[in-house]
């Protein structure tokens, strides 16, 4: 787990369970932002697959059957995000003010960078090893927009991505800061000069994206913040 300066008994909870698993681990990211955490831990962790998490569970981990689902087959796709939009997803205790700012973000973000794309801000994505060790280095952006330029990424890699749906369920001491929120519309805009413009350069040819191994074992990334 990669914790952000959180201020409550996450961190010290973890701390308990990597001393009987050594699969466990804490990792301190001082206050990096979101995307400089996920960053973090996705290139700490060691699986052939990369899940990453936040740590409050809005997910119910049943979920997670969704995923391993869609990475069984003989051959799998490299990304997976959660999706609340998508089919099978449901949405549960979930502010109306905070519904709706999500869904304007996320037509900034399709007519922007991502068409196609119903929901990007997820905190619930697997990874293969490949594709988070081709990404992740490559990522610029801290706030919550992390999301959207990883996306833009592999889409431009040519990494496959694959939509789940899922159950989210609000949680009431979850929230994000006005002006962080504000931020992520401003760094969207930045994610879209830097594609145009041609800053991020190639991140990978088509042709030599391979595909990903069925999953075995995911080797799970979470985050949290204070």
């Amino acid at each position: 787990m990669v914790d952000d300066g959180s201020s409550d008994g996450t961190a010290a909870l973890v701390v308990q369970h990597s001393a009987a698993d050594p699969r466990v681990r804490l990792i301190r990211g001082g206050r990096a932002g979101k995307g400089g955490a996920i960053r973090r831990g996705a290139l700490e962790a060691r699986g052939a697959w990369r899940f990453m998490a936040d740590a409050d569970l809005a997910m119910p981990l049943d979920n997670l059957d969704r995923f391993l689902q869609a990475v069984s087959g003989v051959t799998a796709p490299h990304v997976v995000i959660g999706s609340r939009e998508g089919s099978g997803a449901q949405r549960i205790g979930e502010h109306p003010m905070r519904h709706l700012i999500g869904r304007i973000f996320n037509r900034w973000v399709r007519l922007l960078v991502l068409p196609g794309r119903v929901d990007t801000q997820c905190g619930f994505k697997l990874f293969s090893a490949p594709a988070a060790e081709a990404l992740f280095p490559r990522l610029t952006i801290d706030g919550f927009a992390f999301d959207v330029e990883l996306l833009v990424l592999a889409t431009r890699a040519g990494f496959e991505i694959h939509e789940t749906g899922i159950i989210w369920r609000g949680r009431p001491g979850s929230r994000v800061a006005v002006g962080r929120g504000a931020a992520a519309f401003v760094d969207v805009l930045r994610i879209w000069w830097k594609a145009v413009t041609g800053r991020y350069g190639p991140v990978a040819s088509r042709a030599s994206v391979t595909p990903a191994r069925p999953l075995q074992a995911p080797a799970a990334t979470r985050q949290t913040e204070s």
